[in-house]
C-alpha cells in the first residue's frame, strides 16, 4: 500500500500538483485495499487522509490506519481545506477521467485551491500489477477454470441458456468467488454471432454454446470464454472453429515483454482474415485486474509495447450474422520472453450430445 502511494507522489511533479483527491470506488480500492464507493482519498506531498463514513470506519482503522489518518466524509471539504491550508498546497490533481462534471464544479467551488485534471495516471499505474495482484488473478482463474469442469459434467440438453449461466455463477461463489466478474454470457444457436449476446429461458439449440465468464476474487477478477457443440459439428463449423483455435494459439505464441499490442492482435486477424474477413469485429484482448476491461489493450490501433506483469486476455473470435458464432479466450500473464497461461481448461472441439 505505502509504494502505490509513494508512486503516485513520484508523479507530483510532472503533474505540477502538490495533493492528489481519489474520488472514484475503484482507485479507492487500489490505494486503500477495501470497497468503499462513498470514500475519499487525499494523498498529499506530507500525509495520507482517507475520509471513510461510519459503515467502514472500523474495517479502515484495521486496515489501512497506520498508512492513512482516517476523517469522517462529513464535511469533508472543509477538512481538506484545513488541509490545503495547513500543507500550504497550491494544486489538487483530481480524477477527470472518472469524475463526474457535477462533482467536479462542486470541487472547484468548494476547495480553497487549484484543480488540475490527471488524465489516466492512476489507470496506468495500474496496468503493471504486484505479486499479489498476480496471485489473486490467478486464484480467481482457477475458479472459473473449476466452473467450466464443472458445466461440462453437468450440462443436459434439457437446460436452458439461463440455467448454464446460473450453474456457473453458483460454482463460483460455492468455491470462493465473491461474485461473478461480469454478467456472464452463455448462448446457443444462432445467437452466437453475437459477441455479447444475452442468455434466455431458451431451451439450449444444437449446434454452438458459446460461455464468457468470470470469478471475482478478492476485488480481482479472471476471464475466459469457451465455445463447444451441443451435437455434433459438420465440416463447416469445425473449419471456422479451428480457425479461431488457429488464431489464438498464434498470438499466444508470440505473446511476450516488448511485443507491440497491435502486432499481436494482426497475428490473428490475419490468419481469420483469410477465410473469414470482416467477421472479427473486436480486438484481441483486453487488460483485467480490479476492473474487467482495463489497460492494456490488445487492439489493432495501440502501438503500446507489452511490459512484464501486464495481464490481458487473447480472445478471436468469428462471427456470421444470423448464423452463428465461436470465441475462444484465455487470461495471461506477460513476462519476461514468455507467458504464462492462467487458463487451464481444454481447448480443442468439445461436442456433447
Amino acid at each position: 500500500m505505502l509504494n502505490r502511494i509513494e508512486a503516485l507522489r513520484s508523479r507530483f511533479d510532472d503533474l505540477k500538483i502538490d495533493a492528489c483527491l481519489i474520488t472514484s470506488a475503484v482507485s479507492h480500492r487500489y490505494f486503500a485495499t477495501f470497497d468503499n464507493p462513498d470514500a475519499l482519498l487525499l494523498i498529499t506531498r506530507e500525509s495520507a487522509y482517507a475520509f471513510e463514513d461510519f459503515r467502514y470506519v472500523e474495517k479502515a482503522r484495521a486496515t489501512i490506519g497506520m498508512y492513512y489518518s482516517l476523517l469522517d466524509t462529513y464535511q469533508a471539504t472543509d477538512a481538506i481545506n484545513d488541509i490545503i491550508h495547513k500543507e500550504s498546497i497550491k494544486s489538487i490533481g483530481i480524477e477527470d477521467t472518472r469524475l463526474s462534471h457535477f462533482l467536479y464544479k462542486r470541487y472547484e467551488e468548494k476547495l480553497n485551491t487549484s484543480l488540475a485534471p490527471i488524465g489516466d495516471t492512476i489507470e496506468q499505474m495500474r496496468e503493471i500489477k504486484s505479486p499479489k495482484e498476480l496471485e489473486k488473478i490467478a486464484i480467481a482463474q482457477e475458479i472459473t477454470d473449476g466452473a467450466f469442469a464443472h458445466i461440462l459434467r453437468t450440462i443436459t440438453p434439457t437446460m436452458t441458456e439461463n440455467n448454464v449461466a446460473a450453474e456457473l455463477e453458483y460454482y463460483m461463489r460455492k468455491h470462493g468467488a465473491e461474485d461473478k466478474s461480469f454478467e456472464t454470457i452463455a448462448i446457443s444457436g444462432e445467437k452466437t454471432s453475437m459477441p455479447h449476446g444475452t442468455p434466455s429461458d431458451t431451451r439450449l439449440k444444437k449446434g454452438f454454446l458459446t460461455m464468457d465468464f468470470g470469478a471475482l476474487y478478492d476485488g480481482y477478477h479472471s476471464d475466459m470464454t469457451r465455445t463447444i457443440c451441443i451435437g455434433k459439428a459438420d465440416e463447416e463449423m469445425k473449419k471456422l472453429y479451428n480457425t479461431v483455435l488457429k488464431a489464438q494459439k498464434s498470438a499466444l505464441e508470440m505473446l511476450r515483454d516488448g511485443v507491440k499490442c497491435s502486432d499481436a492482435d494482426k497475428v490473428a486477424r490475419d490468419i481469420i482474415d483469410v477465410d473469414y474477413k470482416g467477421t472479427f469485429g473486436h480486438s484481441l484482448g483486453h487488460g483485467v485486474g480490479l476492473e474487467i476491461h482495463e489497460r492494456p489493450n490488445l487492439s489493432q490501433r495501440n502501438d503500446k509495447i507489452l511490459v512484464p506483469s501486464n495481464v490481458v486476455t487473447v480472445e478471436p473470435g468469428i462471427y456470421i450474422s444470423g448464423k452463428y458464432g465461436c470465441r475462444i479466450e484465455d487470461l495471461v500473464i506477460i513476462k519476461e520472453g514468455e507467458i504464462r497461461n492462467l487458463t487451464k481448461s481444454p481447448k480443442e472441439l468439445i461436442e456433447i450430445y
